[in-house]
Formats: C-alpha cells, sequence, structure tokens
C-alpha cells in the first residue's frame, strides 16, 4: 500500500498542492511542506475515529457513496484554472467539520507554527485536501473489498506507514508514542516541538473525540 508521502510525489499529489497552491496563494514548495504534515493528521484523525463502530460505519458509509474515488479520475480539470471551485471547498469544510469538530482551529494553528503559513492559508489547503483524501480512501476501499472496521483501520495504519527514515519520528508520535490511546494530542506535541500539557494544545487535541 503506497503511503502518504508516495501520494504526494505521484500525478495525483502534485494536482493536489498545485490546486492547493492556487486557492491559498500560497507557493507549490510551502503548500507540499503544510500538507506532508497536514495529510497525516487528518489521516490520523480518520484513525481514531474509526476504533469505535459507530466511526466506522459513518466513514464507511461517506466512501461507499460520496467519496468513491470518482473525483479521481477529473483531479486536473478540478485542481485547474486558479484551484477548485466552491462546491469541493464547501465538501472539505464539511470533512474537516466532521473529522476535527470545534478544535479544527487549534490543527491550523498548530500547523501554521511548524510551517510558517498563516492559519488562514492552511485552512484553505486543508478544505482542497480533504476531499481528495477521501477520494484516495474510497478507491482503495473498494479496490481491496474493505467492508468493516478492522480492514478500515489496517488500510489507515499501511498508508501512514511508508514514509522515509526523515519523517519517521512523524509517523512514530502520530500513532501515540506515549500509549494513552490518544493520536491527536501527540502530533501537536510533534508540530509544537514540547511535551503535551494538560489543558493546552495537546490536551484539546486529544479531546477531539472525547478522549
Amino acid at each position: 500500500m503506497a503511503g502518504l508521502l508516495d501520494l504526494l510525489n505521484s500525478d495525483l499529489g502534485k494536482s493536489l498542492i498545485s490546486g492547493a497552491s492556487a486557492k491559498s496563494n500560497t507557493s507549490e514548495q510551502k503548500t507540499a511542506d503544510v500538507l506532508s504534515m497536514a495529510l497525516p493528521v487528518l489521516m490520523g484523525a480518520m484513525k481514531k475515529n474509526v476504533q469505535t463502530p459507530q466511526g466506522a460505519a459513518g466513514l464507511m458509509g461517506a466512501l461507499s457513496n460520496k467519496h468513491n474515488g470518482g473525483i479521481l479520475e477529473s483531479i486536473g480539470d478540478i485542481m485547474g484554472n486558479g484551484g477548485p471551485d466552491e462546491g469541493l471547498m464547501s465538501d472539505g469544510a464539511g470533512i474537516l467539520k466532521h473529522l476535527l469538530g470545534g478544535k479544527q482551529s487549534n490543527v491550523e494553528n498548530a500547523l501554521s507554527a511548524k510551517s510558517g503559513v498563516d492559519p488562514n492559508s492552511i485552512a484553505q489547503i486543508l478544505k482542497v485536501a480533504a476531499p481528495i483524501l477521501m477520494g484516495v480512501l474510497g478507491k482503495q476501499t473498494k479496490d481491496s473489498n474493505i467492508n468493516d472496521g478492522n480492514g478500515m483501520n489496517a488500510l489507515l495504519g499501511s498508508m501512514l506507514g511508508g514514509q522515509p527514515k526523515e519523517n519517521q519520528s512523524l509517523i512514530t508520535t502520530l500513532l501515540d508514542s506515549d500509549g494513552d490511546g490518544s493520536i491527536l494530542d501527540d502530533v501537536a506535541g510533534m508540530v509544537l516541538g514540547s511535551n503535551k500539557k494538560k489543558g493546552g494544545l495537546g490536551g484539546l487535541l486529544g479531546g477531539l473525540f472525547g478522549k
């Protein structure tokens, strides 16, 4: 299974970077840097979500219906001419709200602090990326004939793996380095370069899914 960095280096990834760059008015290099951190955060949120039967059923339903991979067939047209239209951006906003809840701004601020890109541009990049990531998952789910939460959990784990050595620390942290069962608080610690503190950003991110 291809990892997320492989995805960014593919033609699909290049189209995603180009479209997100245009929509956020951010250089392609900076956009790629943001996406290399943002995609694991979003996928980590999905992985956390599928740990419950309700979360797994919700994601599987979305992937089998709206996000079945069809978007990938016209990615060049979608990302061209100044970036994606408002329909895709609205779709992305809905996905992010579902995944990150009321703490979305904390994720955006954390990514901003790490990348040097302003939070508003981060928000635009995330809105572009979310439907494409869902489309990739939908296609992989269909191609691999995945039909339950266990299979989805394994798929997400395989995509989070396979990173080059320089990104191993990112993935290790993402997959709950402190063993508390929470993924996103560890991501916050990685992004901010500091240890998790109760009540701080790490605690807020760790509480996204009612932890």
